[in-house]
């Protein structure tokens, strides 16, 4: 068997980015191509009414939720400064340089959202791969 990842876009992911959509890809690929709902009563005791809420749970959570997320910098009308680099006296190297504050005061604050939407993001992610992890016995027809 062999595992395509369709939620990550091609070039370098680190391990514990493709180990979370690995993992997902897993579950969207269990609802989607084993279709459980046909193949297991789930309605069966109390055991597996449970377990498949938590799976419909986390598929839609992964496919229309978190594939949803849009952060402040996602905003186009926001200005970004331009990447500029000056000269450093004496060398043949150069610095970044630093954007006026000011006029793009609103890129700076958005990008101090952006940082905690990403912490919250991650946070979510984690709890929901724990909870894949919990029904993970389930996964199968």
């Amino acid at each position: 068997m062999q595992l395509t990842i369709r939620t990550l876009r091609s070039g370098w992911h680190d391990k514990d980015e493709i180990l979370l959509h690995a993992a997902f890809q897993l579950l969207v690929d269990f609802v989607e191509q084993e279709h459980p709902d046909k193949h297991i009563d789930w309605n069966h005791d109390v055991v597996h009414r449970p377990a498949w809420k938590e799976i419909r749970d986390l598929y839609r959570w992964w496919t229309a939720i978190r594939s949803s997320r849009r952060g402040p910098l996602d905003d186009k009308r926001i200005a970004r400064p331009p990447l500029r680099f000056d000269k450093i006296a004496g060398t043949k190297f150069r610095k970044l340089a630093t954007p006026n504050k000011k006029k793009y005061a609103a890129y700076y604050r958005a990008l101090k959202k952006q940082a905690r939407s990403e912490q919250q993001w991650h946070d979510e992610d984690q709890r929901n791969l724990h909870r894949l992890i919990e029904i993970r016995d389930f996964l199968w027809t």
